[in-house]
């Protein structure tokens, strides 16, 4: 009988139970259906915003300057060949942004910096990740702590040491430009930590089979370390670049000579004017398609490679 009664009431719990769980589980998918929906629209709301500035500065640029002055939000396709003409031919054939020169300039400056950072960095990294000598641990955590410390503070030392070697003068050349441009920047503590982390997920024992294979530290480097490491490495040159693309304070400082002006400089110096009526009246339109040239090989460089830049941070945040 009792058993029965046992039977009886476990048969009456259970199906309350089963329902309580079925409404936990359907409350919990309305609940995260719910956090989903209002992180998507945050997201959608911060993109936009994001977004926005690099829209209208594009459309400006295909605009004429009455559409750009009355508030219109969109270009009109009907006189579009008109706005390109007008804009980006008269951009770049302006004398005082003359954008080839310039160009060439940044060009320069960008590759040979990154470059020789990059290969800097690669004999830094291995040094840090794969060699042993006395004090390497407390040497790098004093390359590490430097990190702490702004840019912008070692900009009056960098200025003094560059003007000390003649590098800044009055008569300055384009060489001395150069120089004055590139090597302070030669060396970064953030892309040498980068690179570490990656050589040290590459197992030991390919080092030591290259040492029973008679190869030298500098072979296993290159021909081992640095094929295995070409997500992180494209995302150190990536990024190396565009930082120095975009480096505006520096070559303010150094650059003496308009002739050897970078696009950041001149894109900031440059006034966009049109004579009317005796009167010089600036030209957005024309400033805002000058910053498009100056903006969208950036974009489209992060665009095409952001799959090694994504691949890179992440297999060298692995381990530590």
């Amino acid at each position: 009988m009792k058993e029965l009664e046992i039977t009886t009431h476990l048969t009456l719990i259970v199906p309350g139970k089963n329902r309580s769980v079925k409404n936990a589980e359907k409350r919990d998918k309305i609940l995260h259906g719910i956090f989903l929906a209002i992180v998507y629209i945050f997201i959608i709301i911060f993109a936009f915003v994001v977004l926005l500035p690099f829209y209208y500065m594009i459309a400006a640029s295909f605009m004429v300057e009455d559409q750009l002055n009355s508030g219109a939000f969109f270009p009109s396709l009907a006189n579009i060949f008109e706005t390109i003409a007008n804009n980006y031919t008269h951009t770049i054939s302006n004398p005082s942004f003359p954008y080839g020169e310039l160009l060439l300039n940044t060009l320069i400056v960008g590759i040979v910096t990154t470059a020789s950072s990059l290969l800097v960095t690669i004999l830094s990294a291995f040094a840090f990740a794969k060699l042993h000598f006395k004090g390497k641990e407390v040497l790098f955590t004093i390359f590490l702590a430097t990190m702490m410390i702004p840019g912008e503070m070692m900009a009056i030392t960098n200025f003094t040491t560059m003007a000390n070697l003649g590098f800044v003068s009055a008569d300055q050349n384009r060489l001395q430009t150069y120089l004055a441009l590139i090597l302070p920047f030669v060396s970064n503590v953030f892309y040498i930590y980068l690179l570490r982390q990656t050589f040290m997920q590459i197992p030991n024992e390919l080092y030591l089979a290259s040492k029973v294979d008679g190869k030298s530290d500098w072979q296993y480097l290159w021909k081992v370390m640095v094929p295995l490491s070409s997500s992180t490495l494209i995302t150190i040159f990536i990024m190396n670049f565009i930082e120095s693309w975009n480096s505006y304070v520096w070559p303010n400082l150094v650059i003496l000579n308009d002739d050897y002006n970078v696009l950041s400089i001149a894109l900031r110096s440059t006034t966009f004017q049109v004579l009317e009526h005796e009167v010089w009246r600036p030209v957005y339109t024309q400033q805002m398609a000058a910053t498009v040239l100056t903006t969208v090989p950036l974009l489209l460089l992060f665009i095409f490679f952001r799959k090694y830049i994504m691949r890179g941070v992440e297999r060298a945040g692995i381990k530590g």
